[in-house]
């Protein structure tokens, strides 16, 4: 093992220094802010996802005050996981220095994974997960230790903490399984403990869920509505081409779990492998769902090529030169490495009505900041007592999130918002005599209070358009019951 380790170190570095200099720039994502603000609300669920994403934003509190570095840096190791992950996988499936080599490159040269290994998002750690559990698998091919079966089980335990889709790999390993040796597995107590340790990790959340009345159904039911049935069918395998050049090691593991010889041990890999993507695929997922699934199979695709490949070992380098390079140039348009003003330029962006038409990642990380200096100032503009009594009411969980976490270096009060999450949180001071209205509509105010001012309409020529030309208002007096208007919005919070 020591003979690889260079190799895999060099990859690592090279991982982690290209995700460190894109983590530094521009500014947080509005998910992100979400992420973040549930760390400052910890529980056992949330409305949009499981705890874990909270812990990990807690933890990046405690480490780093949540600055933006910081944070990214959680999901960034994520992907060096990966990486590494990816490398051993090729390693225990028989592969020796050019399989690991290769591999590794996969994941250096498939570019979503960078997109996916700077934002502080759960699929990163989805990903980190299912690799995780792909690996524990073929280690106990390799050897039928019990603790494997063990690890297999925690693994699944903490990715269902993270995230609900790790139960489409769970599936599709449980079919996997009963292909292997005849379904024998099915009949060793350790694989039953290892699902009850899983269920145990995971019991919090259920019980959670039921406490709140399964809010993951109201979500999933409005993800599906808005988003999901939206989607094109084809649009879910049409993504998988847009890398073809490791779409290419890919199908090479593919075929070769599922009826190659060198790897016909791990058919039970294949299996699962194509029993998820088309569980995916029919389920209507959104394309980067399946993107898990990547490492295991550019692990088993290098193990091919270098056996193909074993009278002209050098080729090998050559396949991974071809894997790797025409992936540069796309870099920075899916990890901000380049300064904005650069990328503008890169990208060859024009300039229309004052604003600049980015990518949705990269422009939901502008504008901000600029949002809570504006709130800051309004804020300090009210007499003592006002800011004493004072809510600041966000439109959405972007806004309320920026608030909440860049707000504490201005010292503004924690923020509501009837979006997500934020409803659970609560309204604060039904009482206050001012409200500071962030993002909501006209019509909105007006329905809720008798004394409504408009402070300014924001703009800002790199933000997303849904954050440009909203409004921010003073306003008084409600006119509605403060509670009463909260509760009736339970139905709409995904809205």
């Amino acid at each position: 093992m020591k003979k690889y380790l260079p190799i895999i170190f060099i990859l690592t570095v090279i991982k982690l220094i290209i995700q460190l200099l894109g983590n530094r720039n521009y500014g947080f994502h509005r998910d992100e802010l979400l992420h973040l603000s549930a760390s400052e609300h910890l529980d056992w669920g949330f409305m949009e996802f499981p705890p874990f994403i909270a812990f990990i934003g807690k933890i990046s509190d405690w480490l780093f005050d949540y600055s933006l570095i910081g944070v990214r840096l959680f999901p960034t190791l994520a992907g060096v996981g990966i990486l590494i992950l990816c490398c051993l996988m090729a390693k225990n499936l028989g592969g020796k220095t050019r399989a690991i080599f290769l591999s590794g490159v996969c994941i250096l040269a498939f570019i979503p994974f960078y997109r996916n290994h700077t934002l502080f998002q759960p699929v990163a750690f989805n990903q980190f997960f299912w690799t995780l559990g792909f690996y524990f698998i073929i280690r106990f091919i390799n050897s039928q230790d019990k603790k494997f079966l063990i690890l297999m089980g925690i693994t699944l335990g903490i990715g269902l903490m993270n995230k609900y889709t790790i139960l489409v790999w769970a599936f599709g390993i449980f079919v996997g399984l009963l292909f292997y040796k005849n379904g024998q597995l099915f009949r060793n107590k350790w694989l039953y403990i290892s699902a009850l340790i899983a269920l145990l990790i995971f019991l919090p959340n259920i019980i959670w869920q039921i406490q709140n009345d399964l809010p993951i159904l109201k979500h999933l039911e409005v993800l599906n509505r808005e988003q999901l049935a939206n989607i094109n069918p084809w649009d879910f395998g049409l993504e998988q081409l847009s890398s073809p050049f490791t779409l290419v090691i890919s199908l090479f593991g593919l075929t070769s779990f599922i009826g190659g010889e060198n790897l016909k041990k791990y058919r039970v890999v294949g299996i699962s492998l194509l029993v998820i993507f088309c569980s995916l695929w029919l389920l209507n997922s959104k394309a980067y769902y399946a993107f898990a699934i990547y490492p295991v199979l550019f692990a088993g695709g290098a193990v091919k090529i270098e056996s193909i490949l074993d009278k002209k070992p050098n080729w090998v380098y050559a396949v991974a030169a071809i894997v790797l390079i025409p992936s540069i140039p796309f870099i920075p348009e899916a990890t901000p490495i380049l300064p904005i003003k650069t990328l503008v330029g890169y990208t060859e962006k024009k300039e229309i009505n004052g604003r600049f038409e980015l990518t949705d990642d990269y422009a939901d990380m502008f504008g901000w900041e600029e949002q809570v200096k504006l709130v800051d100032s309004v804020y300090n503009s009210l007499s003592p007592m006002e800011r004493k009594n004072c809510v600041i009411w966000a439109e959405n969980y972007g806004e309320a999130g920026a608030i909440q976490i860049l707000g504490d270096k201005y010292g503004l009060p924690d923020p509501i918002s009837r979006h997500g999450s934020f409803w659970m949180w609560g309204y604060g001071n039904k009482n206050a005599s001012v409200w500071i209205s962030i993002g909501n509509e006209k019509e909105s105010v007006e329905h809720a209070f008798n004394e409504v001012e408009l402070v300014k309409i924001i703009e800002h020529k790199y933000a997303i358009s849904e954050e440009n030309g909203i409004p921010l208002y003073i306003c008084r007096r409600p006119k509605v019951d403060i509670d009463k208007w909260w509760n009736d919005y339970k139905e709409h919070v995904f809205d």
